[in-house]
């Protein structure tokens, strides 16, 4: 049981939403039997985030295990995305339709624009904010935005995004975003947090931690997040390993060990991709 009480702690958004600190991540998890039970699995465990998006085509598995887990729609957390192609204000507002009756819910408790695309992520925004003001979504955001995306929003729009969702890890701790989150009241969450499993976990720091604290190294990484207060979806479809990254809550790293961690940063991300030059997925 005190797992399942750990694993409904949150953080209270900008505009008065809780959002839970962990959730579980599908990102890569096959449509179908693969990801209903991933999310099954990680509800039965106490999870009650789940964060998916329109381009991982699992929206309607994910409503699928949603329904059928029998648990009432208020006491869970459901994230989208809309994607790059469908940017813009009428295609923004189709698409979340499309969203929305895949995942079979009335609303969504946040949703995000995945990347910043240049000369539209402003016109989305106000979509956005009508979905927000109609009640459709409880909580609206980003996700992949630098400071200056973030403050040309601000700048054009009354509502602030309450959530910022980017590749946040020992190697890439993106500091400067951090800073600026967190003085602008926006919750940093961090999306591959794990980094696929790379060899950052192979760290010897991460190890030694990992042995002191009687944890894996995985459970370090996602204590430094919490430690932070960065939300953190670390993606699973095994149920031993959605319930290990679950079990984080009972142990904190000192501040000088949060500090050793973050000076392990690359600047490396896992993927090619630039959040200054969205030329992706656009079709």
């Amino acid at each position: 049981m005190k797992n399942h009480a750990a694993l409904t702690s949150s953080t209270t958004l900008n505009n008065g939403v809780n959002m839970p600190w962990l959730g579980l991540g599908v990102w890569e998890s096959k449509e179908g039997g693969e990801v209903e039970n991933a999310v099954l699995s990680a509800i039965e465990q106490g999870y009650r985030h789940i964060d998916t998006a329109a381009i991982y085509g699992n929206e309607a598995g994910v409503g699928k295990a949603i329904k059928d887990s029998g648990i009432a729609r208020e006491e869970l957390f459901i994230t989208t995305k809309l994607w790059n192609a469908r940017q813009g204000y009428e295609s923004t507002l189709e698409a979340f339709e499309e969203s929305r009756k895949k995942l079979g819910v009335d609303y969504v408790d946040l949703y995000l624009i995945h990347w910043p695309v240049a000369g539209k992520y402003l016109e989305t925004w106000r979509a956005f904010e009508k979905l927000y003001k109609d009640g459709l979504v409880r909580a609206v955001g980003v996700s992949n935005f630098q400071p200056r995306h973030l403050q040309d929003v601000m700048d054009h729009y009354e509502v602030k995004p309450a959530v910022n969702q980017v590749e946040f890890h020992p190697y890439l701790t993106q500091r400067d975003l951090y800073t600026f989150c967190r003085q602008q009241g926006i919750q940093l969450e961090a999306w591959s947090p794990l980094m696929r499993g790379g060899d950052m976990l192979g760290h010897p720091l991460l190890q030694h931690l990992a042995g002191k604290y009687s944890k894996t190294p995985a459970q370090i990484v996602l204590r430094w997040d919490l430690d932070q207060e960065v939300v953190t979806i670390p993606k699973s479809v095994r149920a031993a390993r959605i319930l290990e990254n679950a079990q984080v809550f009972d142990f904190h790293l000192s501040e000088e060990e949060i500090a050793q961690i973050t000076a392990l940063n690359q600047d490396r991300r896992s993927f090619e991709y630039d959040p200054d030059n969205v030329t992706f997925g656009l079709a």
